[in-house]
């Protein structure tokens, strides 16, 4: 994390966006690898601009995706006030959201349509909370308007994490009553997690779907393949 830090505000502002990805990437692919959490990714194409859609276990959640499909975030605007971890996310392209404010909801769907116009991946977690890993809760279609608005790929992502034998594990789960502390100390004591990244087929938003449709067709794959795994 202190690399982190050192490395966005003295490196960062000083190279090219595309090795900035990428340098997001290394870091995130060096944090896991320090938790003792191993991705397992699927390779398939993902189309440049696209919307990722995926469920929400943990706070390592962000880093798995970013390690696999670098991607800017939306987050809830609380977070960007967060010590230090606040600065850090806003370094990062993370697109802050006011929640209940229809007119700030306006602004941070420019901001995604910007970015997924440029190229860039914009990851959301439609859910709006965090689970144990083993269900998804219904997700809110608004995030994906953008998507919708200028034609991006809406691109389903599963999200789970394993011990080695195949076992489930709650250990990365963010939920409830679980402080980061006490999830951070559930990860340490495994010796090793797997997180994998299923990639399910693209949603084509000139489909003629609207958003809620979208939603719903991205949270049943999700399903589907968390129930594979």
């Amino acid at each position: 994390m202190l690399r982190g830090f050192i490395l966005s505000a003295l490196y960062l502002p000083l190279i090219r966006p595309s090795r900035r990805i990428r340098l997001k990437q290394n870091w995130s692919r060096q944090l896991l690898l320090i938790l003792g959490i191993r991705i397992v990714a699927d390779e398939p194409f993902v189309a440049p601009g696209s919307l990722l859609v995926a469920n929400h276990i943990s706070w390592l959640d962000i880093f798995v995706i970013n390690a696999a499909f670098p991607a800017a975030f939306v987050s809830k605007a609380e977070v960007g006030q967060w010590p230090l971890i606040g600065w850090l996310a806003a370094r990062h392209e993370t697109v802050f959201l006011r929640r209940g404010s229809r007119g700030h909801a306006k602004i941070v769907n420019g901001e995604i349509e910007a970015l997924l116009g440029q190229g860039r991946h914009v990851a959301i977690f439609p859910e709006g909370t965090t689970t144990d890993g083993r269900h998804v809760q219904g997700f809110h279609a608004a995030l994906l308007q953008p998507a919708v608005e200028i034609g991006a790929p809406v691109q389903p992502v599963a999200l789970t994490y394993r011990l080695p034998d195949g076992a489930y594990t709650r250990a990365p789960a963010y939920d409830g009553d679980v402080s980061l502390l006490e999830c951070l100390q559930a990860v340490i004591a495994e010796r090793e997690i797997i997180a994998r990244v299923g990639v399910l087929p693209a949603l084509s938003s000139t489909a003629g779907l609207d958003r809620k449709a979208m939603a719903q067709a991205a949270r049943a794959a999700i399903m589907a393949r968390i129930a594979d795994h």
